[in-house]
């Protein structure tokens, strides 16, 4: 699971933002402002019955700054992303 999830910064973080749109997802913010530093971003590949799946995840990342439940309380009712 990618670690902006529950880093102050998601809503702002080019990084992010970047993940979002891998995934087809709705963005928190369609300008983010904030550049984090070292991301580590992992991409795992999976196939079924012939179609190709990625899943991209920030893993690591020396901007992040911890802040539990940051994405729900941004959308909250939402599942949040795998």
């Amino acid at each position: 699971m990618c670690i902006c999830i529950n880093c102050t910064y998601v809503d702002r973080c080019v990084t992010y933002h970047a993940v979002e749109s891998q995934h087809l997802q709705p963005h928190l913010n369609e300008h983010p402002d904030f550049e984090a530093l070292s991301p580590t971003v992992n991409v795992n590949i999976a196939t079924d019955a012939g179609n190709i799946q990625m899943e991209w995840d920030v893993i690591s990342c020396d901007s992040f700054v911890s802040e539990a439940g940051k994405w729900i309380k941004l959308r909250p009712g939402h599942p949040i992303p795998n």
